[in-house]
Order: C-alpha cells, then sequence, then structure tokens
C-alpha cells in the first residue's frame, strides 16, 4: 500500500494531556490546521497509568481507613469479606476507557485529525507514522509539539529486575498481592506503598537514605516516614537490592528479593508476590528520530527546551515530562495552552509563556502532602539565614479527637517567609485534606501574599486550615 501523504499548520506528537491540550487551544481556538499523534491510549500517562487511576485508589485506601476509624466514632462495622481488588480495578479500568472515549470526542469536536500510530521525526518539517496495519503515513508540518511523555524505569545491572513491575503495571495487577516490596523514595512510591498498605498488603518500601520524599522540606520527610512506620509499613533504610528471582519452593507469583539494608549490612532475603519499582522516569525518546531534525537532548535523554518551550530547531517544541522540566500533568496543560496562544492567537501573545514558578503539587500519601515554593534549607540557602522566618504548626485534627493515642495521625504545618515584609516564599503542610487546603493557598502564594495577608484573613472554625492564617 503505497504511503499516505499528509499536511497541517501543527504536528502534536503525543496524546497526553500536554499535547491533546495544545492541540485543541490551536484547532478548537485558532482554527490551525491541526494533527495528534498517539501510539497508546488517549490522555498519556495521568488518564491511564497516573493521576487519575491512583486517585481512585487511593480514594478506595481513604475508604479503609474510615471504615477502621468507625468504631472510635461509635459504629460497629464489621467487613464481610476482604477488599474485593478485583472487581474494584474491572471498575477503575471501565472509568479510565470511559475518559479515552471522551478525550477522542473531545479531538473530534475541535476539529483535530486524530492518527494512531508510533511517529518519528525525519527532518526538521517531516514525520513518518508507522499505523497499526503496519502501512505509513507521512505528514509535512509547519510547527512541530514533541509532548510523548515518559516511562518509568527498570534498574539495570540487578539479576531478576525486569520480573519486577513498575507503577504501569501496578494497575495491570488482577489480584491483590499478600506480600508487596516497593523500591524507591518518590512520590509514586511513597503513594503506591501508602495504598497497598491500608487496603491490607504486608508493605516493604525500600530507600537508599534514612527518609523518603527528600526532595521535600525536612519536616515532611522526617514527619511521613515516622508516620508510614506507625502505619505498619516495613521501611528498609540504606537498602540496595541485590538480586529477584523466582521461589521455586512457594510458586505461583512468589519471588524472592535480595537485598541489604541498615538493619542487614551483610544481606538478606523476602519473599513477596509482587516488586514494584519506583525508582524514576525517563522521556519517551527512544524512536522519535530526533538526530535526523537536529534536535538537542539533556544527559537523561529528555528534548531540551527554553521557557518558551522552544528547542534548538526553529518550529520544533516540547513540553511535559519528555523535556524534563516539572513533571506535572497540570503543568503539562498549562505550557500546551501557553504555546498555541503564542504560536496562532496573534500579536497579543508574542510572549506567552509559562510561568514555572511557585506551582503547587501534592503527594496522596498517608496523610497527604501539600507543597508551594521553597523549602526552608532552599529558602535559607537562597535568602541567607538571617532573612527567613519560619512559622511552624503541629497539632492532632479535630477528626482523630475520638480515637486512641496510638491511632492519630499527625497533622504539621510550615510557611517560610522572606524579608521585613515577610513574603511567603514556601508553604508546607501534611494532614487529613491538604490537597485541597493547597489549591486556594497556592492561589495567594502566587500572587505574592505576605504573612499579614495570611493573619488578616479570619478564620474558618473548627477547621484545620484556619492554622495557617493564626501561626505565631
Amino acid at each position: 500500500m503505497a504511503p499516505v501523504h499528509k499536511e497541517c499548520d501543527y504536528l502534536v506528537i503525543g496524546g497526553g494531556s500536554g499535547g491533546l491540550a495544545s492541540a485543541r487551544r490551536a484547532s478548537g481556538v485558532y482554527g490551525a490546521k491541526t494533527i495528534a499523534i498517539e501510539s497508546n491510549r488517549l490522555g498519556g500517562t495521568c488518564v491511564n497509568v497516573g493521576c487519575v487511576p491512583k486517585k481512585v485508589t487511593w480514594n478506595a485506601a481513604a475508604i479503609a481507613e474510615t471504615i477502621h476509624a468507625a468504631k472510635s466514632y461509635g459504629f460497629s462495622v464489621e467487613t464481610t469479606a476482604p477488599f474485593d481488588w478485583k472487581t474494584f480495578k474491572h471498575k477503575r479500568d471501565a472509568y479510565v476507557k470511559r475518559l479515552n472515549g471522551i478525550y477522542e470526542k473531545n479531538l473530534d469536536k475541535d476539529h483535530i485529525d486524530y492518527i494512531h500510530g508510533r511517529a518519528h521525526l525525519t527532518s526538521k518539517s517531516s514525520v513518518e507514522v508507522k499505523l497499526d496495519d503496519g502501512s505509513t503515513t507521512t505528514i509535512k508540518a509547519k510547527k512541530i509539539l514533541l509532548a510523548t511523555g515518559g516511562h518509568p524505569t527498570i534498574p539495570e545491572g540487578i539479576p531478576g529486575s525486569a520480573m519486577g513491575i513498575t507503577s504501569d503495571g501496578f494497575f495491570d495487577l488482577e489480584t491483590q498481592p499478600k506480600c508487596v516490596a516497593l523500591v524507591g523514595a518518590g512520590y509514586i512510591a511513597v503513594e503506591m506503598a501508602g495504598m497497598f498498605n491500608a487496603l491490607g498488603s504486608e508493605t516493604h518500601l525500600f530507600i537508599r537514605h534514612e527518609t523518603f520524599l527528600r526532595q521535600f522540606d525536612p519536616m515532611i520527610q522526617d514527619t511521613i516516614t515516622k508516620e508510614y512506620e506507625r502505619l505498619g509499613i516495613h521501611i528498609h533504610k540504606n537498602s540496595a537490592q541485590t538480586k529477584f528471582e523466582k521461589n521455586t519452593e512457594k510458586g505461583g507469583d512468589w519471588k524472592t528479593l535480595h537485598y541489604t539494608d541498615k538493619e542487614h549490612p551483610d544481606g538478606a532475603t523476602l519473599d513477596v508476590e509482587c516488586l514494584l519499582w519506583g525508582i524514576g522516569r525517563s522521556p519517551e525518546v527512544e524512536d522519535l528520530g530526533l538526530q535526523a531534525a537536529g534536535v538537542k537532548q539533556g544527559e537523561k535523554g529528555h528534548v531540551l527546551a527554553d521557557d518558551y518551550q522552544n528547542t534548538n530547531v526553529e518550529n520544533i517544541y516540547s513540553l511535559g515530562d519528555v523535556s524534563g522540566k516539572v513533571e506535572l500533568t497540570p503543568v503539562a496543560i498549562a505550557a500546551g495552552r501557553k504555546l498555541a496562544d503564542r504560536l496562532f492567537g496573534g500579536p497579543q501573545y508574542k510572549d506567552s509563556k509559562l510561568d514555572y514558578s511557585n506551582i503547587p503539587s501534592a503527594v496522596f500519601a498517608h496523610p497527604e502532602v501539600g507543597t508551594i515554593g521553597l523549602s526552608e534549607p532552599d529558602a535559607r540557602e537562597q535568602y541567607g539565614d538571617k532573612n527567613i522566618k519560619v512559622y511552624e504548626s503541629d497539632f492532632t485534627a479535630m477528626y482523630f479527637a475520638m480515637m486512641e493515642p496510638e491511632e492519630k495521625a499527625p497533622t504539621k504545618y510550615k510557611l517560610v517567609c522572606y524579608g521585613e515584609e515577610e513574603k511567603v516564599v514556601g508553604m508546607h503542610i501534611l494532614g487529613v485534606g491538604s490537597s485541597e487546603i493547597l489549591q486556594g493557598f497556592g492561589v495567594a502564594i502566587k500572587m505574592g501574599a505576605k504573612k499579614r495577608d495570611f493573619d488578616s484573613c479570619v478564620a474558618i472554625h473548627p477547621t484545620s486550615a484556619e492554622e495557617l492564617v493564626t501561626l505565631k
């Protein structure tokens, strides 16, 4: 079959959140002739194997915790069977599939030509797409956006490591593992460890240092690490993995992890039904043809882009996880829309770009974490110790008032303020509802709020968030 030839104003490679947001803005708002290419499912990591199914699973874990807490409030709640992982998994899959369909309908509504296939650059303005039936399509585009995202990393050099799964594989599990090991100290490993544990799996979390979430403020690191230990998660500190192999004695899905850690410097083994690698992500660039177009990459393979999402090649752009800036879905969406405004919106948008400072983010751990701006150490390094003042609060949320002391989870808040005017340059919170609390306060901090602005707001009582406007 002879290859099909197409032309367009805007070619978007990658059907994830950032790419689709940019494509829809370009076509739906400005009328640019736009083609979007995706080789997997529409919606990218977030919709299919990230934020969306993760939050649904976190909700299930939160309900399990609520059932456990119900007795303290006078309810007699008994579960008649273990958590039905399989039924839950299939309902979650159906929800994601509905979202895939909605994404495709939106592309059609905005008159975007959607092609399902694998694309690679053949020059600075042309792309070849291998379609599902094996045929090819060539596309000549005036402007090309690379928004291919990333994928989880499996470590090399550890025998048997490929028998483990990643965060992608977490959502494919048909049955709940009785015992699971997770390796990693970032938010993915921490979130999934919390969910496994709350839903009843024996959970082991292997980290290289003494704490996890090490990119966060020390208050977050220390408190969440201790809380996970209180919740019964086995934290293996200062650990390394040496081998992963099938367990022939137990059979089935059972395997044996060989490791060293703080308690076992000479080595130990752990029998698990599942090993999940949460050690990081790599950009999806393996067959993108970057060399053919002369596009520069960073040390880890990311497609380098400036603040306006420009690569080193004129009319080729990059955003989202593949660019390695801030790997969060709302960031990619915002950057994609700003880019489309600049490229197709006329002179009034010639300077349109995303401001990457003060981006709020949440970790759906147990309890939740919210953070925006600088950590205390980073603020002190940037502005000097004498110019930083820190306000903190450590308390028990009223939700836990009816519970025994050993069942009460922590709530801690911190404001990091700079200069005589005490501009808030960092806010770090953990506790029930932190993700929702942060979104509102994030607006204030993005606007340049000072401590006195927080103080001027009348508290809502009784809430945890009122602590943030009454800090002394």
